[in-house]
């Protein structure tokens, strides 16, 4: 029996899972959903790393001499207007409206590109007052956990950048749409794990 069988030509008695390789859409769904996970994991391990060591600052500055509330609530407004303005994207893509797919790309795009701006004036700033990375462990793991985040956002720009173009030449085919499906995921997932940054960095770093 062929494995790309179809359910009716399948014999009594055996499993239709048995009876060849799931859809394309459910393996595409469910390995994006790992590589979400493993994400999940890499920042944990990240978190524990920043709340052992966010006390280490050998003497330097800490997170309440240098982080600026207002910059950081502008990055977080920026961040999250992106996500709704994501999520109307997505809508549009349901509906097939082109326009408004490029409208939604766009502001998430220009928010996303907003966020990141912010992000690295405040790196520049902290690294023009001795307050880099190498100045203590506390610093390193600041760098290292923001900085990896905002790598991912990053990648999520490139990645819009990309999808855009797709749609541009090959229109809403299936294997566009599950893309900028796994886009979205991405880009809402990229919004949780900063509220969690913002509430355990730059919250409660500003205690004495």
């Amino acid at each position: 029996m062929s494995l790309t069988a179809t359910i009716g030509d399948i014999p009594r008695g055996i499993p239709a899972s048995e009876a060849g390789p799931a859809p394309k859409r459910i393996v595409v769904a469910y390995g994006f959903w790992i590589f979400l996970l493993s994400d999940v994991v890499m920042f944990s391990a990240f978190f524990s790393a920043y709340a052992v060591l966010v006390h280490a600052t050998a003497g330097g500055p800490t997170g309440a001499q240098l982080f600026n509330q207002v910059s950081v609530a502008i990055e977080t407004a920026c961040l999250l207007a992106s996500s709704y303005t994501c999520g109307l994207m997505s809508i549009a893509i349901t509906r097939h409206h082109r326009l408004g797919t490029y409208l939604g790309a766009a502001a998430t795009f220009a928010l996303g590109l907003a966020f990141l701006a912010i992000e690295l004036n405040e790196f520049a700033g902290m690294i023009a007052r001795d307050a880099g990375p190498q100045r203590s462990s506390f610093l390193s793991a600041f760098f290292t956990l923001v900085g990896c985040h905002g790598l991912h956002v990053t990648a999520g720009l490139v990645w819009l950048i990309v999808m855009m173009a797709q749609v541009a030449t090959r229109g809403y085919a299936a294997v566009v749409q599950r893309r900028l499906q796994c886009f979205s995921l991405f880009w809402h997932f990229l919004d949780i794990i900063w509220v969690w940054l913002f509430t355990v960095v730059y919250l409660m770093g500003v205690r004495p």
